[in-house]
């Protein structure tokens, strides 16, 4: 194992489960601290220190930054994972459902990057990355309003990256196809036919499964690697094939 992130310093937001503790793991074996942002702890008491966050509440981002204050003068890298799901078409949405979701996926992600803006700014390979989706790029049947808030993601990456280039702060972004995340097996577990409806999921990728939060966590660190200090502004696709290939069945 490489140990690329020696000496580094990180923030995962939903680092207790799925994609986010998959990060952790796997930045911590290359040697970085961890440091993970979470409204529980989850998994990751192992690979990161947890800091109780929401990132859907600004008071809770500021108490949650001057905790890891406490605990480290430097920040290299943050990866904005946190977010919710959402399922249902536009006419079925509600004011609430809108303004929860957004909340959380976009203005949870713009407080985060801000909060942390002071610190990468005085690192010298700083990163951000943030998980976006398919969804993004691709239009999926009942899923508007996380489809719009992952476009929104994609589009605030670009910007970000913008701003970013006088600070010298990398801003990427990855975009996962349907993935085995606990959220995932939740709504599975809700369905009318749970083995029905997973085969579907399955079916609709290229790659006849779905993809494995190890695969997108790859990724990520793929793009916070300081060793990639010409990618910015970047989207990779870990979506199993959808969208780029047309497979006949």
């Amino acid at each position: 194992m490489s140990k690329d992130f020696q000496g580094l310093t990180a923030i995962i937001t939903g680092a207790g489960s799925g994609i986010g503790l998959e990060v952790a793991r796997n930045l911590s074996r290359q040697g970085a601290q961890v440091f993970g942002f979470d409204i529980n702890q989850g998994e990751m008491a192992d690979v990161a220190t947890w800091i109780s966050c929401d990132v859907g509440n600004s008071e809770s981002v500021k108490s949650a930054f001057a905790e890891f204050s406490k605990e480290s003068s430097k920040l290299d890298i943050l990866i904005n994972n946190a977010g919710i799901g959402s399922i249902g078409t536009v006419e079925q949405a509600t004011d609430e459902e809108w303004l929860r979701v957004l909340n959380i996926n976009v203005v949870g992600m713009g407080r985060m990057s801000a909060a942390a803006m002071p610190m990468l700014r005085a690192s010298e390979c700083a990163a951000i990355v943030n998980t976006c989706s398919l969804a993004a790029t691709a239009g999926i049947p009942n899923r508007a309003v996380y489809s719009a808030s992952k476009g929104a993601i994609y589009a605030l990456t670009l910007a970000m990256a913008a701003d970013g280039l006088k600070d010298n702060v990398r801003v990427n972004c990855v975009n996962p196809g349907t993935t085995e995340t606990p959220w995932i097996k939740n709504l599975l577990s809700k369905a009318d036919d749970p083995v029905k409806e997973y085969a579907a999921l399955k079916a609709r990728q290229p790659i006849g499964r779905l993809v494995s939060p190890v695969e997108v966590a790859n990724t990520i660190v793929y793009l916070a690697n300081p060793h990639q200090s010409s990618t910015t502004g970047s989207s990779i696709a870990v979506d199993g094939g959808v969208q780029g290939l047309r497979v006949p069945k």
